[in-house]
């Protein structure tokens, strides 16, 4: 039986191809983006300062985070590493079961997010695998993250919307349980 007579019907659907490149580009635009603020945070920001943007709820503040969201597992920065190469592993196998727009913009979030934050594991101060990534946007005195941060939300957020709306990967939304015919003997 095929999904469309199960009651279900394909998220905006297009050739594979198509959501690939989707995917691909979402995710260079995150990367490039992440990367050339890292780069200008570096350049025009010192650890020591703060730079008002929305009185105390947003500004610019550089650190060098060693750790994952709020300096968690500092520590343990090669692991972070290699939790970021799985991700990249887990998104690339994946994707060639796209079917959705959505899917591939997600997706695509958040692989250029993990790599953002990934290319400062690997070519940042102290070591290969340890450096400590490049955080700038202050949220009042809760967090500092940067672009890949964002881009990494906004796709947990997506993930979850489409989770909720029950559209698949290959972008088949499941009907949900209740509404099921039962058939009975």
């Amino acid at each position: 039986m095929d999904d469309t007579a199960a009651g279900s019907s394909p998220a905006s659907p297009g050739p594979r191809r198509h959501l690939l490149a989707l995917l691909a580009a979402v995710a260079g635009v995150v990367l490039l983006v992440d990367q050339l603020t890292k780069a200008l945070a570096v350049e025009h920001l010192d650890e020591s300062s703060s730079v008002p943007l929305v009185g105390n709820l947003l500004s610019l503040r550089l650190l060098f985070n060693p750790g994952a969201a709020f300096s968690l597992a500092t520590g343990m920065t090669w692991v972070l590493t290699l939790v970021a190469v799985g991700v990249v592993v887990v998104i690339v196998r994946a994707a060639r079961r796209l079917g959705s727009r959505i899917w591939a913009v997600s997706l695509g979030l958040l692989l250029g997010g993990a790599l953002g934050n990934l290319v400062d594991r690997l070519v940042r101060p102290p070591a290969f695998g340890r450096g400590h990534v490049v955080d700038f946007i202050a949220y009042g005195d809760w967090f500092v993250g940067n672009v890949a941060d964002i881009a990494i939300v906004v796709a947990a957020g997506l993930v979850v919307l489409l989770g909720l709306l029950g559209i698949d990967l290959d972008g088949v939304r499941r009907r949900p349980e209740s509404t099921q015919e039962t058939t009975g003997a």
